[in-house]
């Protein structure tokens, strides 16, 4: 029942971050109005606005309009609740399960809008900064030093690949959003989760964008957004960083 009651939870904190994935990038308020029909305006009650059930009891249609929601939703909702779920089994009901469920959550939404808008919000990330350094006082893995050399190290690395890139071919490479996103996964993480964080995205990435470039007309000029790479790469860090670097350096040493 517990593990029932922390996915349900995860899926309410995931309705709420759609609410921000549809509204930070047009500026639009996240409280005014209540959640309704992009399409007909219709407010959405309460028993239509069920995590993941109303979707499906629904059929991915608006109650009023018959028009089809995205499935974006119960997507977010889905991956918000396995993540608070995944987090809950590794911490535990502590302090730093619901720290990280808070990084999680400002990851998700950050993904989705890189994705939809190619844009990183300020709104999110820049006090996602001040919010990982002051989080470094309670997480028993990382000091508040370390949280300070990630964000330095975090932000200040991607700032000069951005400036090489810039000056090699004379075009914008890598957005700032890029950077504060990394300096903010700097603060929460520790700058010890900088390299294995961007060792992971990179790869992911050239496998993933790789396969998005042969696909797309564009082929080379296609823009592909960095930021869901990096959010991919700190989850990993946060589930399985340590062990994995770990077991790296055992296999090295045995070398």
């Amino acid at each position: 029942m517990i593990f029932i009651f922390v996915f349900f939870l995860g899926a309410i904190l995931g309705s709420f971050l759609n609410v921000c994935i549809h509204r930070l990038p047009k500026r639009e308020s996240l409280l005014s109005p209540p959640s309704h029909c992009p399409h007909c305006g219709e407010a959405i009650r309460f028993y239509d606005n069920i995590p993941i059930l109303s979707y499906l009891l629904l059929r991915g249609k608006c109650r009023h309009c018959k028009a089809h929601i995205p499935s974006r939703y119960p997507i977010v909702e889905g991956l918000s609740g396995l993540i608070s779920l995944a987090l809950f089994m590794k911490y535990g009901l502590t302090l730093q399960f619901l720290l990280f469920l808070l990084l999680a959550a400002a990851l998700i939404t950050i993904t989705f809008i890189d994705l939809d808008h190619q844009i990183i919000p300020d709104i999110i990330s820049i006090p996602g900064i001040f919010c990982g350094l002051g989080a470094s006082f309670f997480i028993p893995t990382i000091s508040w030093l370390e949280s300070l050399f990630g964000i330095l190290i975090g932000g200040g690395f991607l700032f000069l690949v951005a400036l090489g890139y810039k000056w090699l071919t004379g075009r914008e490479g890598m957005g700032g959003g890029d950077i504060k996103l990394l300096a903010m996964v700097g603060a929460w993480l520790g700058w010890k989760a900088i390299p294995f964080i961007l060792l992971s995205s990179s790869l992911i990435g050239v496998v993933i964008g790789g396969g998005s470039v042969l696909v797309d007309k564009r082929g080379l000029r296609a823009k592909i957004p960095f930021g869901p790479f990096l959010s991919l790469g700190a989850l990993i860090y946060i589930f399985f960083g340590p062990e994995i670097v770990n077991w790296y350096k055992m296999v090295v040493s045995m070398n």
